[in-house]
């Protein structure tokens, strides 16, 4: 219940800034858009990949491995720029009221190696989780323990380098090396606020998709029962049905985006302010 409660507050302090700069949520929804337009993209080469060389031989398993191994660097590149903005965003306004769009686009132009090296990272990471997990025929407990154990610490540990590259201008390996040892010095807190954040986020999300989805059948199911077979009534209830739901979801997408973001923006620039007062 404490990490509810301290995730709560976090929550509704976090939307606090934003609706008082709405310069925040821009690189959220901005993400979110990019994300969607890149994954259709690069879902076509796999596609045909797919379709010329099937998924049986040894040449269409390696060609289909390595495109989707290049679409996952360029989703997790996408995410950690638009994140890198807002880390920017929430840093200046924290600092000087006002966080602003040009400083950070600077911020991503002078740390674009970095971010990139960071998805290169996690791309890496990705891997290795997914051959440890195995595929469906093999997969047994231990190996999907260990891969969800991985997935949770890198995933924090980036939420977490990704200030420290912005805020203290790191390179990778240095902004790992601080992460742990805040991680080392702070566990306790840091578990129990991530819980929390991750709790009502996740809580939160899952009402909006609800709410979507109800929504989207709605629409859809009583104009279908009208159309009268109609395929232009049909299609029209469809993609009406679609948009209604793809609102909540993105309302969900972006919520959970940027909470966490400016979540483990704030929780470093506290475990920084912890170091500095005793001195």
């Amino acid at each position: 219940m404490e990490s509810f409660s301290r995730g709560w507050n976090f929550l509704t302090q976090s939307w606090k800034m934003a609706m008082a700069d709405k310069d925040l949520l821009k690189p959220s929804v901005y993400a979110m858009l990019v994300g969607f337009v890149v994954s259709i993209i690069g879902m076509i080469p796999i596609a045909l990949a797919a379709f010329l060389l099937g998924t049986e031989s040894m040449v269409g398993r390696v060609v289909l491995g390595v495109l989707g191994a290049v679409l996952v660097f360029v989703q997790y590149a996408v995410t950690y720029i638009f994140s890198a903005m807002t880390v920017k965003l929430i840093f200046d306004y924290l600092t000087d009221g006002d966080g602003r769009m040009d400083r950070a686009w600077e911020i991503v132009k002078r740390d674009w190696l970095d971010i990139i090296s960071l998805a290169a990272a996690s791309t890496l990471v990705n891997l290795v989780k997914n051959a440890i997990r195995g595929n469906r025929r093999n997969r047994n407990f231990i190996g999907e323990a260990v891969a969800n154990i991985i997935n949770t610490v890198w995933t924090e540990a980036t939420f977490l380098v990704l200030p420290i590259m912005v805020i203290e201008d790191e390179n990778l390996k240095d902004g790992l090396k601080r992460a742990t040892y805040i991680f080392k010095n702070n566990l306790l807190l840091i578990g129990i606020s991530t819980i929390g954040v991750g709790m009502v986020t996740g809580l939160i999300g899952f009402v909006l998709v609800v709410i979507g989805l109800v929504l989207g059948f709605g629409i859809a199911v009583p104009l279908i029962s009208v159309a009268a077979g109609s395929t232009a009534m049909i299609v029209l209830a469809v993609v009406l049905g679609v948009l209604a739901a793809s609102l909540f979801f993105m309302a969900a997408n972006v919520i959970g985006s940027y909470t966490a973001t400016a979540y483990h923006t704030c929780l470093y620039l506290w475990a920084r302010n912890t170091e500095k007062a005793p001195q």
